[in-house]
């Protein structure tokens, strides 16, 4: 309790959350020396969707070939010590409070938001080890996200750009959500990941065409796919190679991977040998993860356990296509946050899940009830079971056979099973 108590008292050093500004970024950052000018080998993360899994796939193939990385992600799922990856390890809670104390001392009466003083301590903490490549994934947007306060890095990895956090904007549009995302990017290597149809990815280039990066699209300088035999190949400009099946699941994650790919051997040389080594160990929590072992995997009985972070409409129509290609039958229980696109969500889901169970994320005071979720749907055709607890809707799953009980819609919900388990 300690970790969370200390960030309970963060939170009251600035009145908002959420407060799109980088000035307080900046001046916190002047005050512990100005780290974000020491760190030199930064690769940086934007995007709405795919940001996690490009960040730990890169991390994995980088670490084959010998590099050590330090790594910024969010949210976290059990323990803010999550976020803060530093060569190679991760940051102990006590070290993490001891950062934290130590970064609050020096903003002293000064305002910022818990995610800034979290990502300024990240970057000062990454100082003792500014040899490691710094891996650092954007939280909001990118623009005046707190993420944004390096004059240079070696590239961006952009991701899957779909609607979001539209609350925040006042071009409430695709449009307006890539301007924010690509506007303040800087002139280096820009990545740019699969899109969900070339419009989009037509749209992003243009948005881009005063950037004087090198640019790299996903279709157009790199690729992936997959064979009938399940041989994937991926191949560049720099020629192709044959890869082992990754250890996640679902096509969408070889697209991810496959723009992890191009920026290691592009901007880092990597060999073929640690790519084909690396796509095999990536870790990944709680992104069509299966649970194989634990209490909630006992309720289940011999059905399948899986689960899903993803909030919005571009993860649910991933987590679909992979449903489709499954030989088994999938129930799907589903919690979220309040400011999602809830029938948006679940209308990806209609004719391909056998059943719909939604529950209140417990501990969260931002998510939705089970009741208010239900009335939200009115209009789709689907039958919808509402349960009292994680562990009621997934036992209730135990009495089919052959089956998938899939938890989704929100990184809170997945952080609760993960420590129900």
């Amino acid at each position: 309790m300690k970790l969370q108590n200390l960030i309970s008292r963060l939170e009251k050093h600035h009145k908002r959350k959420i407060d799109l500004s980088l000035e307080r970024t900046y001046n916190l950052l002047q005050k512990l020396g100005c780290p974000n000018d020491k760190l030199k080998n930064v690769v940086t993360v934007a995007g709405t969707n795919s940001k996690a899994s490009m960040c730990y796939s890169l991390k994995s193939i980088l670490n084959q070939a010998g590099y050590k990385c330090n790594m910024y992600t969010s949210p976290h799922l059990q323990s803010y010590t999550e976020r803060f990856v530093f060569n190679d390890q991760e940051i102990s809670e006590e070290n993490l409070i001891e950062l934290l104390n130590d970064v609050e001392k020096v903003l002293g009466e000064d305002r910022a938001s818990v995610f800034e003083i979290l990502t300024c301590a990240f970057i000062k903490y990454a100082e003792q080890y500014k040899d490691s490549i710094s891996i650092l994934e954007h939280g909001l947007f990118q623009k005046y996200d707190a993420v944004n306060c390096f004059k240079s890095n070696l590239c961006t990895l952009l991701g899957f750009i779909g609607i979001d956090h539209l609350q925040w904007l006042d071009n409430k549009s695709i449009d307006g959500i890539i301007h924010e995302k690509t506007a303040k990017l800087l002139n280096s290597n820009i990545f740019v990941n699969k899109q969900e149809n070339l419009k989009i990815r037509n749209k992003i280039e243009k948005a881009l065409v005063n950037n004087t990066s090198n640019k790299y699209f996903y279709g157009k300088d790199f690729n992936i796919s997959k064979s009938e035999n399940n041989f994937i190949h991926y191949q560049d400009g720099l020629g192709e190679i044959l890869l082992p099946e990754p250890n996640l699941l679902g096509n969408h994650q070889l697209e991810n991977i496959s723009t992890s790919i191009a920026v290691a051997r592009k901007i880092f040389n990597v060999k073929d040998d640690h790519v084909k080594k690396g796509v095999i160990k990536i870790k990944l929590k709680g992104r069509l993860q299966e649970i194989n072992s634990g209490k909630l995997k006992d309720l289940i009985g011999k059905n399948r356990l899986i689960i899903d972070g993803g909030h919005n409409v571009g993860a649910s129509l991933a987590v679909a296509n992979w449903i489709k290609t499954q030989n088994q039958d999938v129930h799907l229980i589903c919690g979220m946050m309040k400011d999602k696109a809830h029938k948006e969500f679940i209308n990806s889901f209609k004719d391909i899940v056998k059943s719909i169970t939604l529950i209140s994320i417990p501990n969260q005071e931002g998510a939705i009830s089970k009741e208010e979720f239900k009335e939200k749907l009115n209009g789709i055709n689907i039958k919808i079971n509402l349960s009292e607890s994680i562990e009621e809707s997934i036992k209730s799953i135990s009495k089919f056979q052959n089956s998938i009980g899939l938890c989704a819609g929100s990184l809170y919900l997945i952080g609760e099973i993960l420590n129900l388990n």
